[in-house]
């Protein structure tokens, strides 16, 4: 069974720094796209970053986050990540990973994903 897990949210300080982990089973995370999401209150789900699959490994950006996050893969333990810094009050949401059927991604195109963990929440404040 297809499963993706989230870790590594809390409250953290503006300026600091936070990892995400997202564990993946029953597939994969080399064969497809893969990718952050998140969804901060009374604001829709928006794309944070994602990777292409293996072959390329392309990554991909929302302005917002460019030059602050870095996503990344670790093949050999089927886990993902979302490296945070310099987090702002206005990162603050609840962050999902996902996956695509696709080997390509597009930041913006969340619709693609078919796939997603429950979420975990990132507070920014102080």
């Amino acid at each position: 069974q297809l499963q993706l897990v989230e870790s590594g949210g809390g409250l953290v300080q503006p300026g600091g720094s936070l990892r995400l982990s997202c564990a993946a089973s029953g597939f994969t995370l080399d064969s497809s796209a893969i990718g952050w999401l998140r969804q901060a209150p009374g604001k829709e789900r928006e794309g944070v970053a994602c990777i292409s699959s293996s072959r390329h490994s392309t990554t991909s950006y929302a302005d917002s986050v460019k030059g602050r996050f870095t996503i990344s893969r670790d093949s050999a333990n089927n886990t993902m990540y979302l490296q945070m810094n310099s987090l702002k009050p206005e990162d603050t949401a609840v962050y999902y990973c996902a996956k695509s059927p696709y080997y390509s991604c597009s930041v913006s195109s969340i619709f693609l994903y078919n796939y997603w963990g429950q979420g975990t929440q990132v507070t920014v404040s102080s």
